[in-house]
């Protein structure tokens, strides 16, 4: 396995599998992280790299519900989509999830909140691509910055305790 670290995340992608694994610590209670994550208006403050502008076109977070975003930077688009299949609240959201300039990758996703106690939420993400060049193209299309840089996002957020996402 292939591991780069970051402050507080661990990006894993392994060899065997056509799989990336995330792991981040967050200085708050699951029920904040998670409200991050399902808040239409919250999701859209936090996710991707810095610089990029969100557009969201739907975020229906539930059980059965569906996504649509768009990133921009420099006159150029990105979409992406999905759909989600289990979401429980403080815990569990799979989905899957797919770049629109990749359609024929598509991720299933599984997103666990693990309770650490004293404030403090384990975050591990797990992608699971149907093949090693779709997980590939994944990870060299700048995944590693998004990710790490709408984490430093959402850890500002979660700081400041906005917008509700207690």
């Amino acid at each position: 396995m292939t591991t780069t670290t970051h402050p507080e995340t661990q990006i894993v992608v392994d060899p065997d599998v056509p799989l990336v694994r995330i792991v981040r610590e967050f200085d708050a209670p699951p029920e904040k992280v998670f409200r991050a994550h399902v808040d239409l208006e919250l999701f859209a403050r936090w996710t991707g790299p810095k610089g990029m502008e969100i557009r969201i076109d739907r975020h229906d977070c539930r059980t059965g519900g569906a996504y649509r975003y768009v990133m921009s930077q420099d006159g150029e688009d990105y979409g992406f989509n999905g759909v989600f299949h289990e979401v429980r609240p403080n815990e569990l959201i799979v989905q899957t999830f797919a770049f629109e300039g990749m359609p024929d990758d598509v991720a299933l996703e599984r997103l666990v909140l693990e309770d650490l106690g004293n404030g403090r939420t384990r975050l591990t993400s797990t992608s699971l691509v149907d093949s090693f060049e779709g997980r590939d193209g994944f990870v060299a299309s700048g995944m590693e910055v998004g990710v790490n840089e709408g984490y430093e996002k959402l850890d500002d957020l979660l700081a400041r305790d906005e917008g509700g996402a207690r």
